[in-house]
């Protein structure tokens, strides 16, 4: 049964939040969003069919204590979505842990203090289920990423650290409510913002000849619009528990390419060359070295290894079916030209 209380999501502005107020009011629901400035600063959320009405928008910061009261107020369901995505970062304390484990912990504070709260859905991934893929494991969700730290992989980092420090609130202060934790892959799809988020970034950088060749990699795919569904599913099955793992399909980046080259994206600079396998392994992670900290140890821990998820939990206890990840990617590049953040191949 519906709430007629409006239902809170933190960071409303960001990729995954704007889809989850948009399917939000699409389904009658009454939202408020927290953003980090004024309102008008997001025409494209006040834009959404229903916003008028039903969307209140609110300002809140991830590191002032008590900055989420106001927005949870009265409210039965509190979307967690509000944190930091970067791969280039000059101190992962302060521009990555401390907002995504501070805003976490100053959220469920706030959820707590209202007295109202019911539910909690967290916006997790799968860096907080583990930064190395493993060719010999099926990873599920119960795994938890004990690899990164400031030094490796400092997102992922932050993303433990952050649903880490949720689940010990809910262990230590026995709120009245509970908490769900989704946890995605990939997340890539269209945009309802101008912005370009970072998985879609590298979707890009596939297509404009950033890679010098095919590398033996590869990613769980999910879209947006999928992962945004999951958190509404997950606020309204009442046997919903625990953490759930979101992603699709597995693709090898091998596939990728041959995906965009067969779907009419032939000539756009895709990358021709093999460099899978042992030596080319090793090439490219020699030339990780001369990437920006962050994204070369990214590529150093995951390129050579293959990653097994099992995604039968969400599938099973939320009812959700999957968008076949071809479609996605093809949605996702027609965004990208018509947001101008990739450039049609001359004819």
């Amino acid at each position: 049964m519906k709430t007629k209380k409006p239902v809170c999501v933190t960071g409303a502005s960001g990729f995954i939040a704007s889809h989850i107020v948009k399917q939000l009011l699409e389904q009658g629901y009454r939202v408020r969003g927290t953003v980090r400035k004024s309102s008008q600063n997001y025409p494209f959320l006040l834009a959404l069919p229903g916003a008028a009405e039903h969307l209140e928008l609110v300002e809140a910061d991830l590191l002032a204590p008590g900055s989420y009261d106001k927005a949870v107020e009265g409210c039965d369901y509190v979307m967690h979505t509000a944190s930091p995505y970067k791969n280039k970062v000059k101190n992962p304390q302060t521009d990555l842990v401390d907002p995504a484990v501070n805003g976490t912990e100053t959220l469920l504070e706030s959820c707590l203090k209202s007295g109202c709260v019911k539910r909690v859905i967290l916006t997790s991934s799968i860096a907080a289920i583990t930064d190395e893929p493993d060719s010999t494991k099926i990873f599920t969700e119960k795994e938890w990423n004990i690899m990164s730290s400031l030094d490796r992989n400092p997102y992922h980092y932050s993303k433990t650290l952050a649903e880490l420090a949720a689940w010990d609130f809910i262990m230590k202060k026995r709120p009245p409510f509970d908490l769900i934790a989704i946890n995605p892959f990939m997340v890539i799809g269209p945009s309802l913002a101008p912005s370009l988020n970072t998985s879609n970034e590298m979707i890009r950088d596939i297509m404009i000849g950033v890679y010098p060749g095919i590398i033996d990699i590869n990613w769980g795919f999910v879209d947006v619009r999928d992962v945004a569904k999951a958190h509404i599913l997950a606020m309204e099955t009442d046997t919903a528990s625990g953490r759930y793992l979101c992603s699709a399909e597995a693709l090898h980046m091998r596939e990728v390419v041959a995906l965009l080259k067969s779907s009419g994206f032939d000539k756009y600079a895709l990358p021709k060359a093999n460099m899978t396998g042992k030596i080319g392994t090793l090439l490219m992670k020699g030339l990780s070295f001369t990437q920006p900290k962050d994204i070369g140890m990214y590529i150093r821990t995951t390129i050579g290894r293959t990653m097994h998820y099992d995604n039968s939990k969400i599938r099973r206890e939320l009812g959700i079916s999957f968008m076949p990840v071809r479609e996605s990617l093809i949605e996702t590049i027609k965004d990208m030209v018509k947001w101008g953040h990739l450039t049609p191949p001359k004819k």
